[in-house]
């Protein structure tokens, strides 16, 4: 798993990270946006053409021009300063053009690895999304999609023009000015790439820790916010608040010497530049004097240079935002290089229900080597029964259901429908097989009618209002001025904690599953709520092959089968009257529930 704090990984090899992104950036499937980077090139040569050939000499023609005293020039004059005007108008419109043409192609760029990103991040394990935070996740993938486009901008149309530009200039110099022009130049750029690589260097030191301290605060402000309830439980909004606040003092002090470090950037790079500027126009100044060069060439120099430090001196934010693009992207790699826990087994095939028998034999399963959860669990769940599973707390009931829906890998033992192994069959077949009803229902902040219609995809009108009625909850639903249209809130938390389960249940019997999993769904509510809720479980269980995880055992009294579980083992099974009979851990737990009753406290706090 990669670091909790990739973006402030050191060095990363820029070849290999780009070498990573050609394929999003050359696509083979797309020969239209291929074309669209040809025709970019074509026009970074051309600006360059241009901006080389033709301002300066035109601009150092007039001045010849005027040096000579003639009067009848004058046309002459003025259509070389024109055409100086047309040249400079020429760079401006082929570097828009440049970046119209390639716009589309660093957009289609961005989309295709973001959706690569987000699609495998599905696709990783449950532990992989309990272990990181999410708003550290989402930072990483933010600043590499971001890192994309700014990327690809310096590094096609800033860093690759300056080459080509310096390369001009070069060739001009020698062939007008001769050698020591040439190798004060090449100097010139040498110390100034030295300079400021040295002091970008430091600088990305402390830009990593801004990152740092920027992803820790952001994943803090986002944690925070989602659980903003137990915040108010426990009347710690000033200490959150000022938590957070000492996150982005740490974070502001680090950009403040960041940011005034770039003042030393900045001049050490003007010193370079403006020495190499005043000793190239003093050389051609003494050619001049032996009459060697004109007075247009001083200005010629003059112009080549000051359009060559133009990009140059954006070379320090040019390479930093380059060697930090490096940074994020390599981490947004490493998040499609984590690997997924679970995966299909090869050749594995679809699941075929035909009756909908579960069965789970000899499982054993671990979170951990060292702390076995589940230790030879044997449970049969005939098609169409109802099975149910009660224990005390940790005995291992609500693994069972991650495991039923393959969320991790046994470590021992199996578990197969219809006699199919579940690890050999297709995830999607499977997951598409079972239905959950949970105990913490999460809706998304979206519209009751999207929160049901999210159990299949392509669910019509009729069948949303369909299992609206089936869950008891479509006359709450017209009772709102919205209706479907209704937006539920921030993990629906404009609903009751019986609106949501009735909803998720609603989502449950658009789904339509063979089998269902109702884990302890009507553990968080009151008791009339439950009563209500419990009568529409079992209407929907009905013909179903269904598993009841359960810590009230009023809730499971009907079940054909009640599995106990403790320690991970099963203790007994048999029904309610059989279990009772043996005078085991059941009838225990049902004496204690039933004290608890009786003194009018709910075994589990009530919503």
């Amino acid at each position: 798993m990669p670091p909790e704090n990739p973006a402030g990984t050191s060095e990363r090899p820029l070849l290999g990270t780009l070498r990573r992104f050609l394929p999003y950036l050359w696509p083979a499937d797309a020969p239209g946006l291929r074309a669209r980077i040809v025709i970019a090139l074509a026009f970074v040569v051309a600006s360059k053409l241009v901006q080389v050939y033709g301002a300066p000499f035109a601009l150092q023609g007039a001045i010849d021009a005027m040096a000579g005293g003639s009067r009848d020039a004058v046309w002459l004059v003025v259509a070389l300063v024109t055409g100086y005007a047309a040249a400079r108008l020429g760079t401006v419109l082929f570097d828009n053009l440049r970046n119209a043409v390639f716009e589309r192609v660093g957009q289609d760029a961005t989309r295709r690895l973001a959706a690569d990103v987000f699609r495998h991040l599905h696709k990783l394990s449950l532990r992989f999304h309990l272990e990181r935070r999410t708003g550290a996740v989402t930072k990483v993938v933010e600043r590499g999609t971001k890192s994309i486009d700014t990327m690809l901008y310096f590094l096609l149309f800033n860093i690759a023009p300056t080459i080509l530009e310096l390369a001009l200039v070069l060739g001009i110099f020698w062939t007008r000015f001769g050698v020591w022009l040439v190798a004060g130049t090449v100097t010139m750029v040498v110390v100034y790439i030295g300079f400021t690589r040295m002091v970008t260097d430091w600088r990305a030191k402390l830009r990593q820790q801004m990152n740092d301290l920027d992803t820790g605060a952001v994943a803090h402000a986002v944690d925070s916010l989602l659980n903003f309830e137990t915040v108010k439980y426990f009347n710690a909004e000033e200490r959150e608040a000022a938590r957070y606040e000492r996150a982005v003092t740490a974070y502001a002090k680090a950009a403040t010497v960041s940011e005034n470090s770039l003042a030393w950037l900045n001049i050490g790079q003007a010193v370079i530049t403006n020495l190499m500027l005043g000793a190239g126009m003093a050389l051609v100044v003494f050619g001049w004097a032996r009459h060697e060069f004109t007075t247009g060439d001083v200005v010629l120099v003059s112009t080549l240079l000051s359009q060559l430090f133009r990009p140059l001196d954006m070379l320090g934010f040019v390479y930093r935002t380059i060697r930090q693009g490096v940074i994020d992207m390599g981490s947004m790699f490493d998040l499609l290089d984590t690997n997924a826990e679970v995966k299909d087994a090869p050749g594995a095939q679809p699941l075929r229900v035909e009756r909908g028998h579960l069965r789970l034999e000899g499982v054993h399963f671990a979170y951990d080597p060292d702390r076995e959860i589940l230790k030879g669990i044997d449970i049969d769940v005939p098609a169409g029964s109802t099975v149910a599973v009660v224990g005390p707390s940790g005995a291992g009931k609500s693994t069972l259901a991650r495991l039923i829906f393959r969320f991790y890998d046994l470590t021992g033992g199996r578990i197969t429908i219809d006699g199919q192994d579940i690890a050999q069959v297709t995830q999607a077949s499977l997951r598409a097989a079972i239905g959950i009803v949970p105990q913490d229902t999460v809706l998304f902040n979206d519209t009751i009618g999207y929160n049901i219609a999210y159990g299949r995809e392509g669910a019509t009108q009729d069948e949303i209002a369909d299992a609206a009625r089936g869950a008891a909850i479509a006359g709450f639903i017209q009772s709102l001025p919205d209706g479907f249209d209704t937006r539920v809130g921030e993990r629906g938390l404009k609903l009751s904690g019986g609106e949501k389960q009735r909803v998720a249940i609603a989502r449950t019997l658009v789904k339509n599953p063979p089998v269902l999993i109702l884990d302890e769904a009507t553990s968080a509510l009151d008791s009339r709520t439950e009563a209500d809720i419990q009568a529409t479980l079992e209407a929907i269980g009905r013909g179903r092959t269904t598993i009841v995880i359960a810590h009230r055992l009023s809730t499971v009294v009907n079940a054909d089968r009640i599995v106990v579980l403790e320690s991970g083992r099963v203790a007994e099974q048999g029904t309610h009257s059989q279990l009772l009979r043996k005078r085991g851990l059941y009838a225990e737990m049902w004496a204690r529930q039933a004290q608890e009753r009786e003194a009018g406290e709910d075994p589990v706090p009530a919503e």
